[in-house]
């Protein structure tokens, strides 16, 4: 399990790392033609709403051995369901059988896409958030946040939780340099990279989550077979002490039996 794991690390290593630097570059983009509009022509989905309503998206895994990886986020959705949002309305969107087997106790689970891992591509994950977007400007969920692990490397996992929904707002900044230019209007180029970058971003979380289970797992599978090596060394010198004191016993009563013979 542990080679198998090595090996798909790879694959999904190299695609998290080559989507990074594009998923940056679009938010830096948005985030620049963002600061230098006027405030009344914010987004649909950047609008912030007295929070009644909240929805957690918990990405897991569908598979288990491959150590904390799934507790931790199971965990740490549990905190934020009892204690940061503990006077709302909690649902969650479980992303992976775990998140959905764990939420479904608890009856907050609105729905399951642990079938998305068969087949992780940005079409599929950008489905699940055209739902998500739908559902935040229909005002069904006031706020959407995302837990997931971000990939660092193979022995690390780092616990993320990502507001989705609404878009943080960004705070201008006038050093921004826009050597840009536009066609048509910013205002119409930000709302068609906001979708874009919404999808962008699940697609992101959902990668760097499926690289650190890998990791995880394969880390896991390394540490159980470094204990199981130590148990059966104990276990054989365990046993070759209790043979061996089977064997001297079993000496010292034909030496005793010799010598009563003998006299």
């Amino acid at each position: 399990m542990k080679m198998v794991s090595a090996a798909k690390l790879k694959k999904a290593q190299d695609a998290i790392t080559a989507m990074r630097p594009y998923s940056n570059k679009l938010t830096e983009l948005l985030q620049s033609l963002s600061a230098t509009l006027d405030a009344d022509s914010g987004s649909k989905y950047a609008e912030q709403r007295e929070i009644n309503n909240v929805l957690i998206v918990a990405v897991t895994s569908n598979r288990g051995l491959c150590g904390a990886f799934n507790s931790n986020i199971i965990k740490q959705t549990n905190i934020l369901i009892n204690d940061v949002y503990a006077t709302k309305n909690v649902s969650v969107l479980a992303i992976g059988k775990k998140a959905n087997d764990a939420f479904a106790k608890q009856n907050r689970v609105i729905g399951n896409k642990s079938e998305i891992f068969d087949d992780l591509t940005f079409d599929n994950v950008s489905v699940i958030a055209e739902m998500l977007m739908d559902k935040f400007v229909s005002g069904e969920f006031d706020k959407i946040e995302v837990v997931y692990n971000h990939f660092k490397n193979a022995a690390t996992q780092i616990i993320m939780t990502e507001q989705f929904l609404p878009i943080v707002p960004v705070e201008s900044d006038d050093n921004i340099n826009l050597d840009y230019v536009f066609e048509p209007s910013k205002l119409e180029i930000v709302e068609e990279l906001i979708p874009k970058s919404l999808k962008t971003q699940l697609y992101k979380g959902i990668r760097d989550s499926f690289a650190s289970e890998h990791g995880a797992r394969m880390t896991a599978m390394h540490k159980a077979t470094d204990n199981a090596t130590e148990l059966r060394d104990q276990l054989k010198l365990t046993y070759n002490k209790a043979r061996q004191a089977a064997i001297t016993n079993e000496i010292l009563e034909i030496v005793g039996g010799a010598e009563a013979l003998n006299n």
